[in-house]
This record gives structure tokens, C-alpha cells and sequence, in this order.
């Protein structure tokens, strides 16, 4: 399976605490997907791309005791930071390893598998839904969280230093993703990936006032792309230690609402004959 497009965000602590950030902003939309894609008690569940573990932690949650998650991750420092958490919350039916998607194996079939912002970051989208949907048992599930990637600040009303911290953020993007539509696109990929329509939803994160994290989620991105920023010759907003004050402190005095990226979902069963072995047992 092709995957050669350059991870861009690093693997710093810096990284991983803006990981942290993010999802916790975007827990929410991927409960929902992972409760209407089917996930419950007792099922075994194949997180790709984990990072520092969140969906791997809600899928625990979701999965309860006698279910089961496997998180992948081909980033020491992310594998390493999960399974810290992991513990740190008394978590043991779940488990992180440092693997590639592609080459990931495992002697058990899952019941569900489930991904988010991965589609995006590959040279083949569908390569790696096929890769994902032979590690799931036939008419278990198949679920994807993606992020749009392009267009224009949808602030209102418009705050310039917004609208400069997200049109270089989108440059850094738009300079080594192949696929930044991917989630505009999921039908197509699924069904590419002999996975038929799936199911779909959208849900945006909006930001206002001054507690909303969306300043933050913004800022810190930027910094994890400052290095690809530079490398591709655009300025980088000045004194960026002050930046998420000053963003803050312009949004709030034009009374403005940040939208964020919007994030689109997918999900749909593995086709072939279901034995209903595992979900007998979950009933």
C-alpha cells in the first residue's frame, strides 16, 4: 500500500499535548460515529493511527469490560504516550503497538475498526480502506472520521489575524496532502475499497468568546507546521508566543464566531457472510 506523503505535524511533545487539545474538542462527533456505527458492549475494535490513544480510549469506554481495543500508531513517542494514559486510567482492555496500517496483522478479526484524520494523510485512500476492511471480520464495520482541509477562514464577521493563521495553516497542508477533499469524498473512496455507500454525517466545531478552545486548537496547529510553513517560503504570523492572546483578545473584541474545519463521517459493514460468532456473545 502507497504511503509516502510526509507526516508534517512531527511527533514532538508539543505535538502530542496539541493532539490532546484537539480531541477533546472533537470527542463528541467521534462518539457518535463510533455508537452509530454499531460499536457495543463486548466487541473488539482496531483503532488505526491511534496517536495518543483518545479514540482508542472512548472505543474502551464504549466497549466495556469484556470487549477489547488494539490502537496502532507508527510513532514511538504516540504509542508510548497511550499506553501511559492507558494506565494512568486503569485501562486494561486496551492495548497500543507501533505499527504501520499496512502491515499491521493480527490472528483475530475485529468487529469494528475505526480511524481518524488518516484517510487524508495517504497517497490512496482506498489502499488503505482495503488494508483496514481485511483486518475486520465479514459484516463487522468499517468507520472513518476525516477533516476538510481547503477553502476560506469562515469567520464572522472576519478577523484578519484568523484569517492569517488559517490560510497558512491550509498552505502547510496544501503543500504535501494529494487528498486534502478526502473527506468531500468518502463515498467514492469507500465504494473504490469494495465497501459500497456508507453511511455519512458532518458535525463543525464553532468557537466564541473567550473560553473557547478553538483559539488554542488553531494556534498550536500552526506551530506544529511552523518548520513546512517556512520551508515553503510563507511568513509565519509574528511573536507567535503571544498569538493565541492576540487571537483571542481580536475575536472577542469584534464579537466574532470562529467555524472550524468541518469534519465528515463514514462508516459502513465489511461485505461476506456474518457468522454473528462475537456478536451473539454481545447481545
Amino acid at each position: 500500500m502507497p504511503d509516502d506523503v510526509p507526516y508534517i505535524l512531527g511527533h514532538s511533545q508539543a505535538e502530542l499535548r496539541r493532539l490532546m487539545l484537539q480531541a477533546s474538542i472533537l470527542q463528541p462527533i467521534t462518539r457518535r460515529l463510533l455508537l452509530e456505527a454499531g460499536l457495543r458492549p463486548g466487541m473488539r475494535v482496531l483503532d488505526i493511527g491511534c496517536g495518543t490513544g483518545d479514540v482508542s480510549l472512548l472505543a474502551a469506554e464504549l466497549a466495556g469490560l469484556h470487549g477489547s481495543v488494539v490502537g496502532i500508531d507508527r510513532s514511538a513517542e504516540a504509542v508510548a504516550t497511550a499506553r501511559g494514559r492507558a494506565e494512568a486510567f486503569g485501562l486494561h482492555n486496551v492495548a497500543f503497538r507501533e505499527a504501520e496500517a499496512g502491515a499491521f496483522d493480527d490472528p483475530d478479526p475485529f468487529d469494528l475498526a475505526v480511524g481518524r484524520y488518516v484517510l487524508i494523510h495517504q497517497a490512496d485512500p482506498a489502499a488503505l480502506l482495503r488494508a483496514v476492511t481485511a483486518r475486520v471480520r465479514p459484516g463487522g464495520t468499517v468507520a472513518f472520521h476525516e477533516i476538510v482541509l481547503y477553502g476560506e477562514s469562515p469567520t464572522w464577521p472576519p478577523v484578519p489575524l484568523v484569517t492569517e493563521v488559517w490560510d497558512g495553516v491550509m498552505a502547510a497542508f496544501a503543500s504535501v496532502l494529494p487528498h486534502r477533499d478526502v473527506a468531500s469524498r468518502l463515498v467514492e473512496h469507500f465504494h473504490r475499497a469494495g465497501l459500497g455507500n456508507p453511511s455519512l454525517f458532518c458535525e463543525t466545531p464553532v468557537g466564541g468568546g473567550p473560553d473557547s478552545p478553538v483559539y488554542a486548537w488553531f494556534v498550536q496547529t500552526l506551530r506544529s507546521l511552523q518548520p513546512q510553513i517556512e520551508r515553503i517560503g510563507r511568513p509565519v504570523p509574528a511573536d507567535i508566543d503571544t498569538l493565541e492572546d492576540r487571537l483571542r483578545d481580536e475575536a472577542v473584541a469584534a464579537h466574532a464566531q470562529l467555524v472550524g474545519p468541518h469534519q465528515f463521517c463514514a462508516w459502513a459493514r465489511v461485505p461476506g457472510q456474518d457468522r454473528g460468532d462475537r456478536l451473539s456473545d454481545c447481545e
